[in-house]
């Protein structure tokens, strides 16, 4: 028997020693962040084998990520110094997929059953739906998906729904019903199908699960608190008097609710399993005392918690940084520039600095000032704004509508929403472009002159054309290029297209498309005061003179800066949950102000509102050395300036953990409506502060705030009935009362 000192324990803290060596045969370790959890789970794995001389295949041990399983076998087998083939160390769908193959006849499945991905689902939801009748339009396939993906997370099959989602639901049930018998008669299992499955070929199946609870003579869990229903029903089955088992968790770290786990599984375990023993581990190894602090006074807040404090034996540190800004755009040229002083004068490499924030579509405006100061980034996990799917999509229509020539844009937008136009029908008008060396629209107008497409899609056709040419002259009527982009947006569908309700993922693509509008507001100003300080005519501008400088900007927007993998020395941009397991020199959370972080859904939930607390907790803890808080007075969305009151996260720190620093650009309003006299506008102007206005459809109101110079000049005003708002003076035909 080798000797438990091969293991160097004398390298654990006094909870981590414990959290390895206990006896108890139920144990919950709630592992703070920075810890050591991994380590822990590691050195009991290997001492489990080195002192109660049991095989690898005698332990199960299950977490979330490919990446963290290959860790944790690769550290197992380390220490170990062997090679562990075979061994029942993985994620939970990996675990379940080997059950399912060892045992396809008992579960009901065919020796070489195939296992399909989300995009493979959504094409065999589409063919169901369509063979149902069922317009994609009324029942999003998404949304179908997502039903579906939820009651097997449930544990429902289709004849164990409830009444009332039967009721309530009846074609989302169909669709499940007719989807379940089609995944049977193709031999196909999905990601949930995968757990469910396995957890019904051990419930229906006594011998074998008194096999396998037998096989199984430990069984450990890393990140316990992302468990959902069926992952938590598939565990406890697994236990019996004669096994031990050891989750690993923190509940301060429970942040994906929206994917059906439950950080009640936790405390769930404590009463559901007997004599379960608690250790906390509060040292932390990753962060200064500061910054855990500030951490610890934010989750401190939570009611619904187990509770721990971290700490550190290492250095206080900074105190922890919090800027005031007076816009995004500010916020963003503050960021870049402390990236720049800690780059050149400390030799931080950009690798080690990250920049966090709650929404993605936050991210445009971050990317754009990085772009312009030269500095390289990636979006870990994810695409740069003008890369995303949506954002494409609107792209492509502008292009199109610009230039009836581009094919590529074309081919996007036939389509999109689904107007009937089939790939045959698609592939019969490129062949005959190219035959016959005309753009794919022109080719369009010439076979709708003919008889040669099938009824069918000359209808299809024949309703996209007169809607390009409409929609083409609508946009050509507009003056302004952001009401263009927002005509667009609404009157092509998209906006419609995207928006599915209850779903989180719709919710982050209307935004996107919210932030495009700003974008192009952002450009059109800018570019349109360039152009008459080089005092070109307007002779020179076509109606789409704007949209094409735009786009083009957009096309060099990304070249080499932005152009990076994650493995290059490059500045990391991530929403916060992306930040998940991560951790980095320099972290700057962005975006602190009520309504955007925490989120404005979260306000009249007390469960939302925690686990957006649970979220600032995890961005806040994955910063090793320095850490940044940003927050903006005056955020631009959807074409309006809005002025955001700072986080609550923010009143929640103790003052002395902070230091501070105001904006200069704008001075800080008192108050939301009281009107701001440090401010000096233009004694040109007729809009001063103070002064009473009239808008045609706001009414009346006071000028309480003011921006920038002639014609470009912003008001904050606050009017009678519908409160503040900054209107551009230019466009708003403001009139002035005496």
């Amino acid at each position: 028997m080798l000797d438990l000192v091969n293991l160097d324990v004398t390298s654990l803290n006094e909870r981590q020693l414990a959290a390895v060596t206990t006896s108890s045969k139920r144990l919950l370790v709630l592992a703070g962040a920075g810890s050591g959890k991994t380590r822990v789970l590691v050195m009991r794995f290997t001492k489990l084998i080195m002192e109660s001389q049991l095989s690898p295949y005698e332990i199960l041990a299950v977490t979330f990520t490919n990446k963290a399983a290959r860790e944790m076998k690769q550290r197992i087998e380390s220490m170990l110094g062997q090679t562990l083939h075979g061994a029942w160390v993985g994620t939970f769908h990996n675990i379940a997929l080997r059950l399912l193959r060892l045992h396809a006849k008992e579960a009901g499945l065919p020796a070489q059953f195939q296992v399909i991905d989300s995009d493979d689902q959504v094409r065999v939801l589409r063919r169901i739906q369509k063979d149902l009748a069922f317009d994609e339009q009324k029942w999003p396939l998404k949304q179908s998906q997502s039903f579906i993906n939820r009651c097997k997370t449930k544990g429902y099959r289709t004849d164990s729904l409830q009444k009332k989602q039967l009721k309530l639901q009846p074609v989302l049930c169909q669709i499940y019903r007719t989807y379940e018998q089609a995944c049977k008669q193709q031999g196909l299992v999905d990601f949930a199908e995968l757990l469910l499955r396995s957890y019904e070929l051990l419930m229906e199946n006594d011998t074998l699960l008194a096999n396998y609870r037998q096989h199984f003579r430990h069984i450990l869990v890393d990140e316990f608190q992302d468990t959902n229903d069926i992952q938590y029903a598939w565990l406890e089955c697994l236990l019996s008097s004669n096994n031990s088992f050891v989750a690993v968790g923190d509940d301060d770290q429970a942040i994906y609710s929206w994917r059906g786990a439950k950080v009640e599984n936790i405390q769930k375990m404590i009463r559901d399993f007997n004599q379960v023993e608690v250790i906390r581990l509060e040292q932390n190894y990753r962060s200064t005392q500061c910054i855990l602090s500030v951490a610890n006074a934010v989750i401190s807040r939570n009611t619904v918690r187990m509770g721990k404090k971290l700490w550190t034996a290492g250095e206080e540190g900074d105190l922890v940084s919090l800027f005031s800004a007076s816009s995004e755009q500010d916020e963003a040229n503050f960021v870049v520039k402390k990236i720049k002083m800690h780059h050149e004068e400390e030799g931080c490499a950009y690798q080690n600095m990250a920049i966090f924030y709650r929404s993605n579509a936050q991210s445009r405006i971050l990317e754009e000032t990085l772009a312009r100061h030269g500095m390289p980034y990636c979006v870990y996990g994810g695409l740069r704004f003008f890369e995303r799917a949506e954002i494409k999509d609107v792209l492509a229509y502008l292009r199109f509508i610009v230039n009836h020539d581009d094919d590529a844009a074309l081919m996007r937008i036939i389509n999109l929403p689904p107007r009937g136009i089939g790939q045959l029908t698609i592939q019969q008008l490129v062949s005959a472009a190219s035959s016959q060396q005309l753009s794919l629209w022109k080719a369009i107008e010439w076979h709708l002159t003919q008889e040669i497409l099938p009824a069918r899609a000359r209808k299809a056709l024949g309703m996209f054309v007169p809607f390009i040419e409409t929609l083409t002259e609508q946009v050509a009527s507009l003056s302004m290029m952001p009401e263009q982009v927002e005509w667009v947006i609404e009157h092509s569908g998209l906006r419609a297209h995207f928006k599915r309700p209850g779903d989180e993922s719709s919710l982050a693509r209307v935004d996107n498309l919210v932030e495009l509008v700003q974008g192009s507001a952002q450009f059109y100003m800018h570019y349109r005061q360039e152009k008459e300080q080089k005092r070109q005519s307007q002779s020179e501008n076509t109606q789409f003179s704007f949209m094409g400088s735009f786009l083009a900007q957009i096309a060099l927007s990304s070249g080499e800066y932005g152009n990076r993998l994650q493995n290059d020395d490059c500045v990391q941009l991530m929403t916060l949950h992306a930040a998940k397991g991560l951790e980095f020199q320099l972290v700057f959370l962005t975006g602190l102000e009520q309504g955007l972080f925490p989120h404005k859904l979260s306000f009249d939930d007390k469960v939302r509102l925690e686990e957006e607390r649970r979220l600032c907790y995890v961005g806040m803890t994955r910063a090793m050395k320095k850490l940044y808080l940003t927050h903006a007075q005056i955020r631009h969305l959807y074409g309006q300036s809005h002025y955001h009151k700072p986080s609550i996260f923010i009143n929640e720190i103790p003052k002395e953990l902070l230091d501070c620093t105001i904006s200069q650009t704008i001075s800080k309003p008192a108050n939301v409506g009281k009107v701001s006299t440090s401010l000096k506008s233009s004694s040109k102007s007729p809009f001063s502060l103070g002064k009473r206005v009239y808008h045609t459809r706001f009414g009346e109101g006071i000028v309480t705030n003011f921006e920038g110079k002639g014609a470009y000049a912003r008001v904050q005003v606050r009017f009678t009935k519908l409160g503040s708002k900054w209107l551009v003076i230019e466009y708003a035909n403001l009139v002035a009362l005496h």
